[in-house]
């Protein structure tokens, strides 16, 4: 059976084919929604469900909201605390449509099952209240109709009731202290089955001044409204309270932001989350249901991902040891159209960089992968960590984002685009150019050695031969084309590092700004012109020391120590020498030695001469 390119066997989503999906994502705000000004797949319950994969940790959470709102138990607070972007908004927008929602439940995908799983036959419709902090300033009192509204519970007074509950807390509004627990128990008693959905919380405290009271009350009292409120919410058995806070200090801003932060750690820690982030294999289906629509050949995919499978097998150990498992062709079923690979590298590796969003993140940069790879007409059987399309400004920039200054130039130098290293070794090797090997290589060691520019104290940097050949393999193809380039561009490329032998199954390796020792070598030796400056240099030099250089290496060898004499008769080595000793050691040297037995010979020669015969002539005859 003929495998299919990807392309031909699933079609990404309408918003991602026009390049539209930045916008329409950053529409999934939980304010915009409760108002009416979202996107249709945010605001519309039945296609928000469509698009939405129930994740293990968003099941624990609705079960949790369907049975408290049936009046069965379930939690009455649950905390959301997880990374920036692991998807805390996602889950209170599936938990405001499953309350709100205008259809059966029959009609949401995967809720029914849900219900059934909670052993309820129902789940009954409720009032929903968002307390949004970014939504409002503290000290900036806002419209609901004719109403003034200055603070948080009057706010959440006016969202279940409208005027008639608002006139239940007006009077703590107006002068900006926390209603009492049993005024809140009331408020909600009243208007039950309700949810209250609290986000940014962190973000509203902490723009309150010190000991200061405004319109919106002050620092203390906004923290007694939240402790009131969870224990009110304890006492009626059909409310529930969701709130997210952010998992790190570097989320909460300032130090009055950590503050906040850690007192309402306290005041919702007494109730155990239920939150659990997303995990890679939940990746998955997540961005397939997100940025495609359905499979239209199932036949195809199975094809494609059992090729890869079989071709891993081939290769042995020339892959990873994941790859000759089972379960692998199971994850590549799962992933299709993305290679599991992709997801690996960046969840296991770009989440870890402070501002990278885990879900968000993930889906902008491969909707405009995926966007640039339809228009390229891209053929591969599956979107690769070879694949990314880094000469696009686009996809680059979305990822250089996160990293340093200096990674555009690397990309450019070194990786892909027209300009490129990788490039010119494809022109020149063809075997190398009909499967754009070294670009392949370049992409797929970029994906996974970026992140460690900035993350601080990695313990293994780069990667190893077998994942970078991971990242490239496709069926119909042979590991040892890849092999060869990553050795050519070894030797070639200007930011590539190895942390040994590049023949080495074991070497690692990853680009960095900074240029390695090949580059340095290169830079320097461009300063200079080889014919006219280098040799010219060189010959000067030579002509000038020679004399010099003959003199010296003389020398050294007259003051070599006399090695023989030292070790076999160093007593009558000196006595020979007259008691001529070298200053370096208790042996003479060969000048000491050669100089005592020249004396020796003139005095002998002199003694011998006749009387008569100049003086000046006998010194030139006695000279050796």
């Amino acid at each position: 059976m003929e495998m299919k390119p990807w392309r031909e066997v699933v079609v990404p989503h309408q918003d991602v084919l026009e390049g539209t999906f930045q916008q329409s994502e950053f529409a999934a705000d939980i304010t915009a929604v409760s108002t009416g000004r979202a996107s249709r797949e945010y605001q519309d319950a039945i296609a928000f469900f469509d698009r939405t994969f129930i994740t293990e940790g968003m099941a624990l959470l609705l079960t949790q909201v369907a049975q408290r709102l049936a009046g069965k138990a379930g939690e009455p607070v649950i905390q959301l605390q997880t990374a920036f972007g692991g998807g805390k908004t996602h889950t209170m927008l599936a938990v405001y449509h499953l309350a709100t929602r205008k259809c059966t439940l029959s009609e949401l995908a995967g809720i029914p099952a849900l219900v059934d799983k909670a052993g309820l036959m129902d789940v009954p419709q409720a009032r929903v209240a968002v307390l949004d902090g970014t939504a409002h300033a503290p000290g900036q009192p806002w419209k609901r109709s004719s109403q003034t509204v200055k603070t948080l519970w009057g706010e959440l007074a006016w969202q279940l009731g409208g005027a008639e509950a608002f006139a239940l807390v007006a009077q703590a509004d107006a002068t900006g202290t926390s209603p009492g627990k049993d005024v809140l128990r009331t408020l909600l008693e009243k208007y039950a089955p309700c949810v209250v959905l609290i986000d940014e919380l962190v973000a509203y405290v902490r723009q309150f001044p010190e000991s200061q009271a405004i319109s919106g009350g002050s620092y203390d009292s906004n923290l007694s409204f939240v402790q009131a409120l969870t224990e009110a919410v304890k006492q009626v058995p059909r409310a529930i309270v969701l709130a997210s806070l952010p998992e790190s200090d570097l989320e909460a801003g300032s130090q009055r932001g950590v503050a906040a932060l850690r007192a309402l750690e306290k005041t919702f820690g007494r109730v155990q989350a239920l939150w659990k982030p997303v995990a890679t294999e939940e990746a998955f289906e997540i961005v397939r249901r997100r940025l495609f629509e359905p499979v239209r050949d199932e036949k195809a995919r199975e094809a494609v991902c059992r090729a890869f499978a079989d071709i891993y097998i081939a290769e042995g150990v020339k892959l990873p040891a994941e790859t000759q498992e089972r379960r692998y062709y199971d994850r590549l079923l799962r992933a299709y159209p993305i290679h599991p690979e992709v997801f690996d590298r960046l969840y296991e590796d770009w989440t870890t960089i402070d501002g990278f969003q885990r879900t968000r993140g993930v889906l902008k940069l491969m909707a405009k992968v995926i966007y640039r790879l339809w228009k390229d007409d891209n053929k591969d059987l599956l979107i690769m960590p070879g694949s990314l399309p880094l000469h696009d400004g686009s996809s680059r920039n979305e990822l250089t984002y996160y990293l340093p200054a200096g990674w555009d130039a690397v990309i450019e130098r070194d990786i892909d685009g027209e300009r490129a290293e990788t490039t010119a070794l494809e022109s020149r090797e063809p075997r190398f150019g009909q499967v754009g090997a070294a670009r392949r290589i370049a992409r797929t060691i970029f994906l996974g050695s970026a992140p460690s520019s900035v993350v601080s104290k990695v313990a293994v940097r780069g990667l190893d031969r077998a994942h970078i050949i991971l990242g490239c393999l496709q069926p119909g193809q042979t590991s040892s084309v890849y092999a060869d380039a990553l050795g050519r561009l070894a030797d070639r490329l200007h930011y590539l590092n190895a942390s040994g032998d590049k023949g080495q199954d074991a070497t690692r390796f990853w680009f960095d700004t900074r240029a390695n020792l090949r580059r340095e070598m290169e830079d320097r030796k461009r300063r200079f012109d080889d014919r006219t400056e280098v040799r010219g240099k060189i010959a000067e030099a030579h002509k000038k020391n020679r004399r010099r250089h003959i003199v010296l290496r003389w020398r050294a060898y007259l003051h070599t120590p006399c090695r023989r004499a030292r070790r076999q008769r160093p007593e009558a080595c000196r006595a020979a020498a007259g008691g001529l000793v070298h200053e370096g050691g208790d042996a003479p040297c060969l000048r000491c030695s050669a100089r005592h037995n020249r004396q020796e010979r003139q005095q002998a020669a002199l003694s011998q001469q006749s009387p008569d015969l100049p003086r000046r002539r006998s010194r030139r005859a006695l000279t050796p």
